[in-house]
Parts: structure tokens; C-alpha cells; sequence
């Protein structure tokens, strides 16, 4: 079960580097000035990536708890 757990973690920090990637980006949009439409086209994108950044999170962590509760 020792696998499951860091392979959990390891899935957990993937998917906290990809929610830092998306505030970096939101905030390179932000300082760049954007025009309206173009701002909520790349926040658009930016939500995409960030939905699946706390899903890979998520099954990093049920994997964490997965592994801790039948080890």
C-alpha cells in the first residue's frame, strides 16, 4: 500500500503545480490589458486547466486515503 500512497502524493503535487500554473497565468492576463473578449477567452482556458488541476488533486488524494486505510 506503500505504492498507492506515494503515487497519490505524487498526483496530489501535480495537480497543486497546475494550480499554481493557473494563477500565474490568470495573472499574466490580468497585468498584460487584454481587451474584454480576449480576457474571458484566455480565463476560459485558464478554468479548463484549473478544473482538471483539483481533479488530479482530488484523486491524488483519495488515493492517499485509499492506501492509508488498507495498510
Amino acid at each position: 500500500m506503500q505504492a498507492l500512497i506515494w503515487a497519490g502524493a505524487a498526483l496530489t503535487l501535480l495537480g497543486l503545480a497546475g494550480l499554481a500554473y493557473c494563477i500565474l497565468r490568470a495573472t499574466k492576463a490580468k497585468r498584460s490589458g487584454l481587451d474584454d473578449a480576449a480576457m474571458r477567452a484566455e480565463l476560459q482556458r485558464v478554468v479548463a486547466i484549473n478544473l482538471g488541476a483539483v481533479g488530479l488533486s482530488a484523486l491524488g488524494l483519495a488515493a492517499v486515503v485509499t492506501g492509508i486505510l488498507l495498510g
